[in-house]
């Protein structure tokens, strides 16, 4: 099935140092950018992370220090990927949880504020993870009939990106009205929008605000703690700190409160999203009072 698209779409892979979003970094990076008209690129860079890479990362991914030793570093790699994926939408695997966050963090290192807010994020995993509960390899064999390690090596972000891409598109095919029906299943809650802003909505796993979810949404109340509602009749959502102290509280509160609060986050081991995420919170709530 071709994806119905209205904007490109970046499907990617990362392989990084770790898991550590404050401290690890990229070291491949893996793409397909698909346009509506069906266009396909695809490119495969090896990243310097400027560190040295764990023996058992480079048993996972074959990467070492001497294959990126002359190699670029993310920094250097910025302005290309950003002018390359600017007014794109994005999909990957477990992407939303964790390539996304690393990629935004390895962006605000590089002092290019590449605003994901504007895009629409899809996420393959959570959908298989919502329909069929596996892996990539798994949902590889259940999407598209055969074993991911007779048609790829395992742990490289380029043919990750390649099964990921081919699972998206087996995923949308699979979970049509017709083909459900085919399969004697109800069609109710099996069937897949062939359009980015359903699938990224299908996509959203949690209500976080930043990547990291130390800032979530919440409905808003009053001081009596009736739920206030919007001019649509929904209830007005709101940001709540996730964490510490003022767990529970909102931040516009927390920032009139407590200002210190704020510049212990900025001067801790918090991630650069999460910092650019309060500030322009606190930004917007200064304007209020002007």
């Amino acid at each position: 099935m071709k994806l119905n698209l209205n904007k490109p779409l970046v499907v990617f892979d990362l392989e990084t140092t770790g898991l550590d979003m404050v401290k690890d970094r990229i070291i491949q990076i893996s793409y397909i950018k698909v346009w509506p008209d069906g266009r396909e690129q695809r490119a495969n860079y090896l990243i310097n992370p400027e560190c040295h890479i764990k023996p058992e990362i480079t048993q996972l991914t074959g990467i070492s220090d001497d294959d990126v030793k002359d190699k670029p570093s993310f920094k250097q790699m910025a302005k290309q990927l950003n002018d390359e994926f600017t007014g794109c939408d994005f999909a990957g695997f477990n992407s939303n949880h964790f390539d996304i966050p690393l990629l935004a963090e390895e962006f605000l290192r590089a002092g290019i504020d590449f605003d994901f807010s504007r895009c629409r994020m899809i996420d393959a995993h959570l959908i298989f993870r919502k329909m069929e509960r596996r892996n990539l390899a798994a949902a590889y064999k259940f999407y598209c009939g055969r074993k991911m390690e007779d048609d790829f090596e395992a742990h490289r972000a380029d043919q990750d990106t390649e099964a990921t891409y081919r699972v998206l598109m087996a995923q949308l095919d699979y979970y049509t009205e017709e083909h459900q029906r085919q399969l004697g299943e109800e069609p109710e809650g099996r069937v897949l929008q062939n359009d980015m802003d359903f699938l990224a909505d299908f996509s959203k796993a949690n209500n976080n605000v930043d990547f990291a979810g130390r800032i979530v949404w919440g409905e808003a109340k009053d001081s009596h703690g009736k739920v206030i509602l919007g001019d649509d009749g929904k209830p007005k959502m709101v940001e709540y700190f996730n964490f510490g102290k003022h767990k529970g509280k909102t931040v516009a509160e927390v920032l009139r409160t407590d200002s210190g609060y704020y510049a212990w986050i900025l001067s801790g081991d918090f991630t650069y999203n999460t910092k650019q995420v309060l500030t322009r919170i606190r930004l917007r709530e200064a304007q209020k009072f002007k």
